[in-house]
């Protein structure tokens, strides 16, 4: 909702901070680090207050008043705000929820017997029917799980999805099929599910994942499924594998076509073994499949496909493809949703992996905290890619953690660590990078190279809204590196010169984002024509066009010493001759920094769904362990807004 001000994901608390958002000084309500608190953006209030190397007085200095609006700040507003946000906050620690709390789960843990009231549920009884806020039923049920010794665990949450998303998938995708060939023939859209996989020549599965098109627009969970769409009428069919009885003793009930029916929404279930007949007595003059290549992987997609089809009709190869594409990379509400959720799930689990690092530990430990919290909190089986949890040198490999390099080195004083890792839920993905030192507290180098990422970052997501293109959004980010190392020491030269060179290619030689959705590289950054730049950062670029409302991309800047890529910029006179090798030999073993958010593209901007620390003050709150999740870090970020309200208040009396 827009009413997610000042990065409050919940909508209870969410809801009761915008009137204390109404009480702001003036002072914070101009200037770009006011636009993007008014636009309601998630996950970068800190940056906005609190730049890299800026002072809070500094930034409400930076807006003053420019008319005769309110300067005071409501002291009590803010007070009962906070203590909603801090019940919250402890009702998740307590109950160890590490998902969103929704109103529906707080009122259940008002209403259990097993949990009785503190200190906090008392103050919040007695104050929460006069804070303004229309959510006091929110605060009692929270604070209820408060008390000592005998608090009841949280079940951990349901993912929020529905069969809309889905029959949202198929309206929009016929809407386009309608537009892209007006006045077809009689025509079916054909769509081929997932197969069992197994290892190699063994009878071992591995869990199975449904085929991506087939989950946005079906949403099944099992192998062996076909789909149909009637382009008349919009008719839904699924074709079923017909399982022996005796699969009952393996599988447990096996589900009758009416049953599968309900469960999908769907107008009817047709046994595989019956799909031609259902064609020949549907006879459409053309059956659409998809067949294309993805811009990713350079893989086909494989087409729907059974005994007598090409023989019996004409097949279509052609539209299909770039039609799902287009309609996947713009989200349905029910999809951001679902990818709220997940992203909340990670986001916790980082912090909590954050919290538990320390110099000594092996890196796969890390991956284990995050792979434990995001099943055990979020219900999250599987997770969106292979994680990545690279301390010292191993940071600057950018895919580190595949099977030869499995997260395995020993954790050492004084690394810098980078954890990329994401969970998976209901095939939807979340993709997150923090960057942090192992002992908690950052060198002056460390904090140069982390704040210059974080600089990048705030950029882009400062200027992401619907028309900007996302090489500009690239061009940004390695604009602003260039400028903090010069400014820096580390590079020499002027600016204009270094992008000529494409002195960021060196630094940064990945792609700035991607889009995000059922695949952690999902479709659609190449629409149909879009041609891959060849200079380098830029050819890895998974998304060349224009932004839109819907789109949701990563955002994930970084910056990495690389010898194989320092040594070839060397060895380049041209590239060369912008950097201060002496300055650059200090950072041979220091690895990189990657910060990654993900982010959807709003009318007016954008929302960001990742909670994830992005300030040093941020990182070493949590490794101190002041900050226990995303809630929390989200209570610590309210808590700097009041430090800039009162300082712009305060520098507004002053002039007057």
């Amino acid at each position: 909702p827009k009413s997610t001000l000042l990065m409050l994901n919940d909508p209870p608390i969410a809801n009761g901070m915008t009137g204390v958002m109404s009480t702001m000084p003036r002072a914070l309500a101009t200037g770009a680090a006011a636009a993007s608190i008014r636009r309601g953006t998630t996950g970068r209030l800190a940056a906005a207050c609190r730049g890299p190397g800026q002072s809070v007085a500094a930034v409400a200095a930076s807006s003053p008043p420019t008319d005769g609006s309110r300067t005071g700040w409501d002291a009590s507003a803010l007070q009962a705000a906070l203590w909603a946000v801090a019940a919250a906050r402890a009702a998740a620690l307590r109950g160890r929820a590490r998902g969103t709390l929704s109103a529906g789960r707080r009122a259940a843990i008002g209403s259990s017997g097993a949990t009785r009231r503190g200190s906090w549920g008392r103050h919040l009884t007695s104050s929460s029917g006069s804070n303004g806020f229309g959510c006091s039923r929110h605060l009692t049920a929270a604070a209820a799980v408060v008390g000592p010794s005998t608090a009841t665990v949280l079940e951990a949450p349901k993912p929020v999805w529905s069969l809309r998303m889905h029959s949202l998938a198929r309206e929009s995708l016929l809407a386009r099929f309608q537009e892209a060939a007006p006045g077809a023939a009689k025509a079916v859209l054909f769509f081929a599910g997932g197969s069992d996989l197994v290892r190699h020549e063994t009878d071992h599965e591995d869990i199975f994942r449904q085929e991506s098109t087939f989950q946005y627009l079906f949403g099944v969970r099992e192998p062996g499924f076909l789909g149909a769409i009637d382009t008349e009428t919009g008719a839904a069919t699924l074709f079923a594998p017909r399982l022996p009885e005796e699969y009952a003793l393996w599988l447990g009930e096996i589900r009758g076509r009416e049953q599968i029916r309900e469960t999908h929404g769907v107008d009817e279930v047709v046994y595989a073994d019956e799909v031609a007949d259902w064609f020949k007595k549907k006879a459409p003059e053309r059956v659409h499949v998809v067949r294309g290549v993805n811009s990713d992987s350079g893989r086909e997609a494989k087409p729907a496909d059974f005994p007598g089809l090409r023989e019996d009709f004409t097949v279509d190869e052609e539209l299909l493809h770039g039609l799902v594409a287009e309609c996947r990379c713009r989200k349905n509400d029910e999809e951001l949703k679902l990818l709220r959720q997940v992203n909340r799930i990670s986001s916790d689990a980082h912090i909590e992996m954050m919290r538990q690092t320390r110099p000594g530990l092996v890196e796969f430990q890390l991956e284990s905290v995050f792979s434990y919290s995001c099943h055990f909190n979020g219900g999250c089986r599987l997770l969106s890619y292979t994680p990545i949890a690279a301390s010292g040198p191993n940071a600057a490999v950018l895919h580190y953690g595949h099977a030869g390099a499995p997260n395995d080195r020993r954790i050492e004083d004084g690394d810098m660590i980078l954890c990329d890792m994401g969970a998976e839920l209901y095939c939807y993905a979340s993709d997150i990078t923090n960057s942090f030192p192992a002992n908690g507290k950052f060198t002056p180098d460390q904090r140069l190279i982390f704040e210059t990422v974080a600089a990048m970052q705030f950029a882009v997501l400062a200027a992401m809204r619907p028309g900007v293109n996302w090489v500009d959004m690239h061009d940004l980010s390695y604009r602003v590196m260039c400028e903090r190392l010069l400014e820096a020491g580390l590079l020499v030269g002027d600016v204009e010169s270094m992008m000529a060179a494409n002195v960021g290619g060196v630094l940064m030689p990945h792609g700035l984002g991607h889009m995000l959705g059922i695949d952690t590289h999902d479709i659609g950054g190449y629409p149909r024509g879009a041609k891959r730049d060849t200079r380098d950062g830029y050819k890895s670029l998974r998304a060349q066009r224009k932004l839109e409302a819907g789109m949701v991309l990563t955002v994930e800047p970084g910056i990495y010493f690389t010898a194989f890529a320092l040594r070839r910029a060397r060895d380049d006179p041209e590239l060369s001759k912008f950097f201060n090798w002496s300055r650059i030999e200090d950072f041979t073993n220091f690895g990189g920094v990657r910060l990654e958010d993900n982010v959807l593209v709003t009318e007016d901007g954008i929302e960001n769904f990742t909670v994830a620390p992005r300030t040093v003050a941020e990182v070493e709150a949590v490794m101190r362990g002041e900050i226990a999740d995303s809630l929390e870090l989200q209570t610590w970020r309210q808590e700097a807004v009041g430090e800039v309200a009162t300082a712009a208040a305060a520098l507004a009396a002053e002039a007057e």
